[in-house]
């Protein structure tokens, strides 16, 4: 039997409760992974809530987008991952200990990357990797990324300085030791932050794309005065790239990121590389999976908060 955390109907974390159940063998094309650690998202909290839709009699459901784990069982038509391996995997419903996983959602997790590190790869870095691509960043530019203390946010910092870019991280005053150990220049948000960017020296002030992690109607606004409306695109792609799509957004012509073919791989190359990592700023037992969402519902987390199984 393998632990896992169920709910029978949308709503808070207090429709959350931990339950048992069998594990089946893997299909076609499937691994069976025994989870370390499960990554805790933005995502889980509107999947519980509702937002994503779906069939109201597809209960129980179990939350979850990404894991990282050992393989115990391995289906037919399966290459390049064996019993054993260490993986780290993106999906649905990993907040539980064992997860048929589809073998083209999985990676094998370099040793020199800790469970926790990879388990959090799938969703924020893998977003942010696609946006800045989406970008088309480069070494010449320079990034702002509003919500830079996030897990999308802190991702999205390291991906720029990798890729060559140097990078304005918008983040509260708290945050601002932090997003500079990143490598990045801090400004706070809010009210103020035009003025502040623009005051920057050494070039920083000419921003030449913005990631927005945030995807209120300020960061819409402080992105468009800062790019200008007419300098949204150049050589066909986006200068802004938002992981919050909204009405605002779309109307101020700022595209939606649009996830990238391998962007884990690509990831998880710089996790190797020693070029990416997480924060995690919470640790908690699967069991108390309830106290994690609900502490991501809440915002303002910095870095990840993770599930350990």
């Amino acid at each position: 039997m393998s632990t896992a955390i169920f709910y029978d109907r949308h709503g808070g974390v207090d429709v959350l409760r931990v339950g048992d159940e069998p594990v089946p063998a893997p299909g076609e094309g499937e691994i069976v992974v025994t989870n370390r650690v499960v990554g805790v998202n933005p995502a889980d909290v509107k999947k519980l809530a509702g937002a994503f839709g779906g069939s109201s009699d597809a209960f129980p459901q179990v939350l979850g987008f990404e894991a990282a784990g050992v393989v115990e069982s391995v289906g037919e038509g399966v290459e390049g991952i064996s019993v054993g391996d260490e993986v780290v995997w993106s999906g649905t419903g990993a907040q539980r200990e064992k997860s048929v996983v589809k073998a083209a959602k999985a990676q094998v997790k370099p040793a020199n990357v800790p469970f926790e590190q990879a388990a959090v790869l799938p969703v924020a870095a893998s977003a942010a990797f696609s946006a800045l691509v989406q970008a088309g960043v480069g070494d010449k530019d320079v990034v702002l990324v509003h919500g830079a203390s996030g897990g999308v946010g802190s991702a999205a910092v390291q991906i720029a300085k990798a890729l060559g870019a140097r990078v304005v991280a918008a983040a509260s005053e708290r945050n601002h030791d932090y997003v500079q150990g990143l490598g990045a220049t801090p400004v706070t948000y809010g009210t103020g932050l035009v003025d502040a960017v623009r005051a920057l020296p050494d070039g920083l002030a000419d921003v030449t794309a913005v990631v927005d992690t945030v995807g209120s109607s300020e960061t819409v606004a402080q992105t468009v005065e800062l790019l200008g409306a007419d300098g949204l695109e150049r050589d066909g792609k986006p200068r802004a790239v938002t992981l919050v799509e909204s009405q605002e957004s779309l109307a101020a012509g700022i595209a939606s990121k649009v996830s990238q073919k391998g962007a884990l791989a690509e990831v998880l190359a710089l996790a190797e590389a020693g070029l990416l990592s997480s924060e995690i700023s919470a640790r908690f037992p699967l069991v108390e999976a309830a106290r994690a969402v609900e502490q991501v519902a809440g915002g303002h987390v910095r870095g990840k908060v993770v599930l350990e199984v």
